[in-house]
């Protein structure tokens, strides 16, 4: 054990952690999500640490100690791309705004350059994490910023993953583009269609999600750094602030952009409630479809078994040969807890207070937990069950043949009234309306047949 202090006194940690003082405090306070803090808001903080200290460089911080300089650029550098993810222990969810995280950012990257120049971690007048690492900044500016670079990168993420969806459902609509099939509106026979239009569907709402996610960057791309406490640049010189944005872009390669109004940009977390919102109605998506499909996957013998879907693992320890549709009801649990993630975003926004928003632990935490359950649900929805679904022809048709949902496509050939009164015999004597048609000689078996096609389901209204 080493000993470290900090304004409320001496503390011990653990010779072979790179944490210090803060951390240890934090860790024994915050006992509360079991999980640390999310891997990409650990990474995006390596982003903010190293433009802040490139910037402070710049600006003639260390310009007598280039070693000094360089380990602590190192160091950022290597949290940024994900080594030292796992040196930062502290909980998800913590009081303070986010500062437990700043401050053990702070510690491991200062204990880590202190390393890389051959000293002990704890050697803190050597490389300070609050007179170095934190310099000309405060967690009120960095959190933020590194909250949504964060998510900005799990936006590209869900927004491949979501492209890659909608081109399988589009796929299948042209393998399912002659399956004629009951078009069903409140769960009971409606008109004829075609499964490939319901795949067309699906693949048009993923491809309004895609956009709607993809808009989401430029959402979050307008970035506080700078402006310390409160927005108004306390203790960092000007030119600082009107530059250290700019390194974050340089080096990050995102479209990022500095506030014009940091005050404001500090006060309010409106953008990640708005973001989350976005989330949530591609959760909507995801458990309609997924809802779809079971649907329509439903029996195999006793239900409407349209479509077959992919078999992934037995689904009954007593029922032999049953298989659920365990893809799709995983994906509705993913998009459930989503939308449960934006009740307590909206929540954490607007109980902001004053100048700062305290709640942003709990934002951070939701927001990138709905990016990656949603990106993760995109593709197995795509890997283990779309992108195998078959066709039940023989069932579709059956399906057709036997309800009076054709009569509607008789319409134009027999008229409203008299396309009523076959269904209901239809309905009433059990026979197929295709029966009922021919015996009662309203139309050639050839005219039927050319009614209910693929051609003239597909065709958009009428001729």
């Amino acid at each position: 054990m080493r000993v470290e202090r900090d304004p409320l006194g001496e503390i011990a940690v653990p010779d072979d952690v790179l944490w210090g003082a803060h951390t240890a405090r934090a860790i024994a306070n915050f006992p509360l999500a079991g999980r640390p803090v999310h891997r990409e808001l650990v990474r995006a903080f390596g982003w903010v640490k190293l433009a802040c200290a490139r910037t402070n460089r710049e600006l003639g911080a260390w310009v007598d100690d280039p070693v000094k300089a360089d380990a602590i650029e190192r160091a950022c550098r290597e949290l940024a791309e994900g080594g030292l993810c796992e040196a930062v222990p502290v909980d998800a969810l913590q009081g303070g705004a986010g500062t437990s995280t700043n401050l053990c950012v702070d510690e491991v990257l200062a204990n880590r350059a202190l390393v890389i120049m051959g000293l002990a971690p704890g050697a803190y007048d050597r490389v300070s994490p609050l007179d170095d690492l934190n310099l000309h900044q405060s967690t009120n500016d960095t959190f933020p910023t590194a909250l949504r670079i964060a998510a900005i990168r799990g936006v590209k993420v869900l927004d491949g993953k979501l492209v890659e969806l909608q081109e399988t459902f589009q796929e299948l609509e042209k393998r399912f583009a002659d399956v004629v099939k009951v078009g069903r509106t409140q769960l009971q026979d409606a008109v004829l269609t075609t499964l490939g239009r319901e795949m067309g569907a699906y693949a048009e709402a993923f491809n309004r999600d895609r956009w709607r996610v993809y808009k989401c960057e430029e959402r979050l791309r307008v970035v506080n750094l700078g402006g310390t406490a409160i927005g108004t640049g306390l203790g960092a010189p000007r030119r600082y602030i009107f530059r250290v944005v700019d390194v974050l872009r340089e080096e990050t390669g995102l479209g990022l952009a500095r506030a014009e109004n940091l005050v404001e940009a500090t006060q309010n977390a409106d953008v990640f409630a708005e973001v989350s919102g976005i989330l949530k109605a591609c959760a909507t998506s995801l458990w309609k479809v997924s809802s779809d499909l079971r649907l329509m996957a439903s029996g195999p013998d006793a239900g409407l078994s349209e479509i077959r879907l992919p078999q992934r693992q037995a689904g009954s320890s007593i029922m032999p040969g049953k298989v659920n549709p365990v893809i799709p009801e995983a994906v509705t649990q993913a998009a459930m807890r989503v939308m449960a993630n934006d009740v307590a975003i909206g929540m954490a926004v607007a109980n902001g207070s004053l100048e700062l928003n305290p709640f942003l632990p709990l934002v951070a935490d939701a927001l990138l937990e709905s990016l990656d359950l949603l990106a993760r649900a995109c593709d197995i929805l795509r890997r283990n069950c779309v992108d195998g679904i078959e066709a039940d022809e023989a069932r579709c048709r059956a399906s057709v043949q036997a309800s009076t949902a054709t009569a509607t496509a008789l319409i134009p050939a027999i008229g409203y009234d008299l396309a009523c009164e076959v269904a209901r015999h239809s309905r009433e004597t059990g026979s197929p309306l295709r029966a009922v048609v021919l015996a009662r000689g309203l139309l050639t078996e050839e005219a039927f047949d050319v009614l209910v096609s693929p051609e003239a389901v597909r065709r958009l209204g009428m001729l």
